[in-house]
């Protein structure tokens, strides 16, 4: 599909509208390189650093119910514990409790660096409730990175008041800049005391997204877009996005895959729209990597998500516990943390260039599962992964591609066998399967999908590139 093009496109998007994803439309094959000082903004910020999604946790507080959109792929729940993806939450917090809340984890889990408002609605649907969430935790907690998440529809009203509580990192998810692709993505859009239908609502919404988006740029504030990748609808045209957010200041774009499952009750899902697959949704994150750098770790969070990103930490968290709970928070001893974390990762980052100065030019390109806990380590048992991050590795270097959701295999000491076929199919594009462990039952298995189980407790770069070795007889 490529929608005919609109009047409202911005002018640089015009000569590119007819472009497929098939056919890349990128100016370059090699993604921008990361100023200095912003790579510093965004150390410690798991979702907007690749690197330090490996190390550092993020939290999410539940304070915006409302919304001032409707979006056909999103319906928002409450207490949906064992769900995990936007929208979803299992308690609304108030401001005062999401600061007490936010202080609690920071003492709990130190590696905690970005306190996040992504819903269930819409954040600046809800203002009052999320800037004062933002001077309470502002206030008692200062070094807690303060960002939000928005559909772009009110953005530019409160791009001032962003700016002065120091959100240094905002959110716009946009999904179209044809008005036409947006008519099959937003029912209605509620502004202004009215709402807004078909055409008019998606082009009244892209309007106010660029506009936003051109304000975060002017006034310093990192901009990373997400959109949302439906097959038939808006996937190719999601070329084109990417070379308008490029072209208005955007720092990342996080290309997701639709969640589309009937029991959901979105209407994608009960209408049978599909989402992409692994392959498509790499296929044109790759397409559109050349003209900025591209978010491939992304976890669609819940809107009350707590820990490292792959992890869920909500539930030890609830309402009744936190609130029970006296805050511990502690800034000399997160610093510490944080410090003890910096030389981890510069010891690995000297181990990993210490190895590739001395391979070989790259060869063959293979992808590799690992199960991990995080740390940039191969730390968890294969049975008790519920995902698996992937790795690109050509004998040179292990670069993260994405991850793939799972159930986990051992449920109270057995294996499934329905789930291990699963967990393979989930993988079988990868030549091997890094974990900690492996029991001898699945092993066999692997083998016979033609993925081979690798054990070890190390580096991820350093077991996968030794396998790599093994494997193509790359030598040092």
């Amino acid at each position: 599909m490529s929608p005919t093009t609109s009047t409202t496109l911005a002018p640089e998007s015009k000569t590119k509208a007819k472009k497929s994803s098939k056919g890349c439309g990128c100016s370059s094959t090699t993604p921008q390189q990361v100023d200095p000082k912003i790579q510093e903004r965004i150390e410690k910020h798991p979702c907007y650093s690749e690197d330090a999604h490996h190390h550092y946790a993020r939290m999410h507080v539940a304070v915006a119910p409302a919304c001032n959109i409707q979006c056909n792929y999103c319906n928002r729940k409450y207490d949906c514990a064992n769900e995990s993806r936007p929208g979803v939450v299992s308690e609304l917090l108030t401001p005062e409790e999401a600061a007490h809340k936010a202080l609690v984890i920071a003492g709990k889990i130190p590696q905690m660096t970005v306190l996040g408002i992504a819903g269930p609605g819409d954040p600046l649907a809800n203002p009052k409730q999320t800037f004062r969430t933002f001077e309470l935790v502002a206030d008692k907690a200062p070094d807690i990175k303060l960002c939000l998440s928005t559909n772009g529809l009110m953005l530019p009203n409160h791009v001032q008041q962003i700016k002065d509580l120091n959100v240094d990192h905002v959110t716009i998810t946009i999904n179209m800049v044809d008005p036409e692709v947006g008519t099959k993505i937003y029912p209605w859009v509620r502004y202004n005391r009215k709402r807004w239908k078909g055409v008019d609502a998606a082009k009244l919404l892209h309007e106010r997204q660029m506009e936003g988006l051109q304000a975060l740029q002017e006034n310093d504030i990192l901009c990373k877009v997400n959109s949302v990748m439906i097959p038939g609808i808006n996937d190719e045209h999601l070329v084109e996005v990417d070379e308008v957010i490029r072209s208005k200041g955007a720092f990342l774009h996080n290309i997701m895959p639709l969640i589309s499952a009937p029991e959901h009750g979105t209407y994608f899902g009960l209408t049978g729209q599909r989402g992409p697959t692994p392959k498509e949704l790499k296929a044109l994150q790759d397409n559109c990597s050349g003209n900025m750098k591209m978010m491939r770790h992304c976890r669609q969070c819940r809107a009350d998500a707590v820990g490292l990103l792959g992890e869920d930490r909500s539930q030890e968290f609830t309402k009744e516990k936190f609130l029970e709970m006296t805050p511990e928070y502690d800034l000399e001893k997160r610093q510490e943390v944080h410090a003890g974390i910096n030389k981890i990762k510069d010891a690995m980052k000297a181990a990993k260039a210490e190895r590739a100065a001395k391979k070989k030019p790259r060869g063959e390109k293979i992808l590799v599962a690992v199960a991990t806990k995080g740390g940039g380590v191969v730390n968890q048992h294969f049975g008790h992964a519920k995902e698996f991050q992937i790795f690109e590795v050509d004998g040179v270097e292990t670069k993260f591609v994405g991850h793939r959701k799972v159930d986990h295999y051992c449920q109270g000491g057995y294996g499934e066998d329905a789930m291990l076929d699963n967990i393979i199919n989930a993988i079988k594009d990868c030549k091997a399967v890094l974990a900690s462990k492996i029991g001898d039952c699945p092993q066999g298995m692997l083998r016979e999908a033609g993925v081979e189980p690798v054990q070890g407790y190390d580096t991820i770069d350093k077991i996968a590139l030794e396998y790599y070795e093994q494997q193509f007889a790359v030598s040092r």
